[in-house]
């Protein structure tokens, strides 16, 4: 947006508040604040777009439904992500959705009991900002195109430090100090604001210092709007103004919660089906606070202009709405549906494969069974698919397991489906069936995990092990002594030791999209070589939590920062994935070993694919700086690549070290880069064995 339109904006704003009668100006902050059809002020509609198209309250039809953001994340791939948003703006746009709540920009903490892990793009600042500024720029658009006909307005949330919670429960107690809340949960907004110029913000459930977000001024005005440089609108999160009393137990009246709320800079308030109950910004409950104190009135006026400074950009003013309903318009389009099995594909993980098992030979086997509770799905009478994962709309089909590997098939090899189990359920009657299934067949794909009914926001757990008796038709099958293969399709990582330790194969797919049964039967039978890495570590136990690689120095006396019973480390750690194929690095070379702390250099390594079959790669920058004047963790990362490499071929990938990747926040909570020595590391994981080492002195 130009500054001569932002100042012709400006002025239509003021001249339109000049206008409004209280009523009207308490109307208008709202979420779906219906039409001035006396001042011509139009209405500006509202949805979620994590991963596709949905409105929240009535349709759920003819939407695409990509990959959960745990999966886009699993990519390591901005620019799919960055496509998917724009695509999704398309489909926005045809449905009259003009602002989406989505970004989800929080940093996952470690504590997979968290419900909304699949909703983040992973544990790391670095990654959540590459891409949450990605999905930005595809929503909103940039340059000329921002805000375009083709182009709506994101909502980046939940600011700030959402999953930093005691317990995994949603929303709950949290307690950080101010370096954990920048060094981890901040960088991602800043890039939003500072980037890609993101149009509005949701703050969380939760508090930060003792105060909730929704009245935090520290937060909302000295940290988003004076320090990084915000100017869009800030939406509240649902119910959560009045939730100032009903929650925090602050104010003693919804009329002082609104208050509270304006005066913080909360601009509108979203309480989804418009419950007079629940609602803070209305009539009824300001009006006469604001009538006996004008002075308040100010705090009004703020909140309306940024709401309809938004819809101008948004050129709302400038079209005439048009009737649509949204159960008769196809909003999906076929580009899109390839499009997300194309992310699909990317987004798998390979967590283990002994012997080679995959990928199977279609010519050389003639049986396979199906088994497992997340195999299939019909779909439901009401609502969407359950293995599609949290806030997807209904897209005009989705593809099982067991339809993708059928289709794959297609009559070549005999399928025997057998569901096991349900998977709530801990009934064990359907095991029989599933046994003589794999004893009648070659191999075995087992298809087990969790669904929006395990998992996803509200949906905390005390347990991370697999859902009622998955479990033990892991256990079950794998006695039969037939190759098997797990295909986990799940939102947050669960405690698979038993998998882990018995089962050749292990495929991660999270929800994969409409698209996921076929993505898998590709990687199944090698017409797709598994490149993700995982941005979530996989915990062994529940006692280990948080599991994180942003860890710092652990205690090195008697106790050697161990547990005495367990293992300490991650089943699977942060940027892990296997390959059909094998990678080689060389050893990292600087292009300068020796710079100042105002300067830059570069760090190059060579990768060559030593296997026999083509395959992606995600090379991975981690910086420490060895000594410093403040605690530091052990490794963060600065920068990622994913490359598809042939047989024998050998790429060289070049990151940049400077100011960006070198920086720590002194004693001052000041960024900036010390004199010392620092480990850059490159490798395919967060893990040492994974990593080449060399040293970079800063003078």
């Amino acid at each position: 947006m130009k500054n001569t339109e932002d100042v012709e904006i400006a002025k239509k704003v003021e001249n339109l508040i000049s206008k409004m009668t209280l009523d009207e100006k308490i109307a208008e902050m709202t979420q779906d604040a219906p039409a001035n059809d006396r001042l011509g002020i139009p209405y500006m509609k509202y949805g979620e777009a994590l991963h596709g198209m949905w409105l929240v309250l009535d349709y759920y039809g003819n939407t695409t439904v990509y990959p959960q953001a745990i999966a886009a994340g699993s990519t390591w791939e901005p620019e799919l992500v960055e496509k998917m948003a724009s695509q999704t703006a398309r489909e926005a746009r045809s449905l009259g959705v003009t602002h989406c709540y989505s970004p989800n920009l929080d940093v996952i903490s470690g504590d997979p009991r968290y419900g909304r892990v699949e909703e983040s793009y992973g544990e790391d600042p670095y990654l959540v900002s590459r891409m949450g500024v990605a999905f930005i720029k595809g929503l909103q658009g940039i340059g000329e195109e921002q805000f375009d006909e083709n182009h709506v307005m994101a909502t980046a949330k939940h600011f700030v430090g959402y999953p930093e919670n005691r317990r995994g429960i949603n929303g709950g107690f949290s307690d950080m100090s101010e370096r954990r809340l920048r060094e981890v949960y901040l960088p991602p907004f800043e890039a939003a604001i500072k980037e890609a110029q993101v149009g509005s913000i949701m703050p969380g459930h939760q508090d930060y210092n003792g105060v909730p977000c929704h009245m935090n001024t520290y937060l909302l005005q000295d940290i988003l709007r004076d320090e990084l440089g915000f100017d869009g609108f800030i939406v509240s999160d649902n119910n959560d103004v009045a939730r100032l009393e009903t929650m925090h137990f602050i104010s003693e009246s919804r009329a002082e919660s609104a208050i509270l709320g304006l005066k913080a800079g909360v601009d509108m308030d979203l309480v989804i089906g418009k419950s007079v109950d629940l609602s803070s910004y209305h009539s009824t409950i300001l009006k006469d606070t604001i009538t006996q104190n004008p002075k308040l009135e100010k705090y009004i006026d703020q909140a309306t202009s940024r709401i309809l400074t938004a819809k101008y950009k948004l050129g709302l003013f400038d079209s005439e709405p048009k009737e649509k309903d949204p159960k008769t318009v196809n909003a999906g389009r076929k580009e899109h549906q390839e499009f997300s099995y194309e992310m699909a594909k990317k987004a798998m993980i390979l967590l283990k494969n002994d012997n080679n098992l995959l990928p199977l030979d279609i010519d050389s086997i003639k049986s396979l069974a199906i088994i497992g509770p997340n195999a299939h799905e019909e779909q439901p009478q009401k609502g969407t698919y359950s293995l599609l994962g949290g806030y997807s709309g209904l897209p005009p089909y989705y593809t099982s397991v067991l339809e993708g590997i059928t289709s794959k098939t297609n009559g070549k090899v005999k399928i025997n489906y057998a569901r096991g189990c349900d998977l709530m359920s801990n009934s064990k009657e359907g095991f029989a069936e599933a046994i003589n299934a794999a004893e009648s067949s070659d191999a075995v794909v087992l298809v087990v995990g969790g669904s929006r009914k395990t998992g996803g926001e509200g949906v905390d757990r005390s347990s991370l092990d697999l859902y009622g008796v998955q479990n033990e038709l892991v256990e079950a099958i794998h006695k039969t002594g037939k190759p098997v293969i797990v295909v986990l399709i799940n939102g947050r990582p669960l405690t698979i030791n038993y998998i882990a330790e018995n089962i050749p194969s292990v495929l991660e797919t999270w929800y994969s999209g409409m698209r996921s049964g076929d993505a898998i039967a590709d990687a199944i039978f090698g017409d797709v070589n598994p490149g993700g890495k995982l941005t979530v570590s996989f915990p062994r136990d529940v006692g280990q939590l948080p599991v994180t690689y942003l860890e710092r120095p652990d205690f090195i006396g008697s106790g050697k920062g161990l547990y005495k019973d367990a293992d300490k480390t991650p089943l699977y750690p942060f940027g892990y994935g296997l390959s059909y194929t094998t990678f080689e690095y060389s050893s990292p070379k600087l292009e300068s070993s020796i710079i100042n702390t105002y300067g830059s250099t570069k760090v190059s390594v060579d990768v060559t694919n030593t296997g026999q079959r083509q395959g992606d790669e995600v090379v991975q920058l981690y910086v420490r700086d060895n000594y410093a004047s403040v605690g530091r963790y052990l490794k963060m990362l600065k920068g990622f690549e994913r490359i598809s490499l042939k047989p024998g071929e050998t790429k060289t990938v070049t990151f940049n070290l400077g100011f960006d990747e070198l920086n720590i926040l002194n004693q001052d909570m000041i960024k900036v880069v010390e004199p010392g020595s620092f480990t850059i590391s490159i490798g395919a994981s967060s893990i040492d064995r994974d990593l080449q080492k060399v040293t970079l002195e800063v003078e």
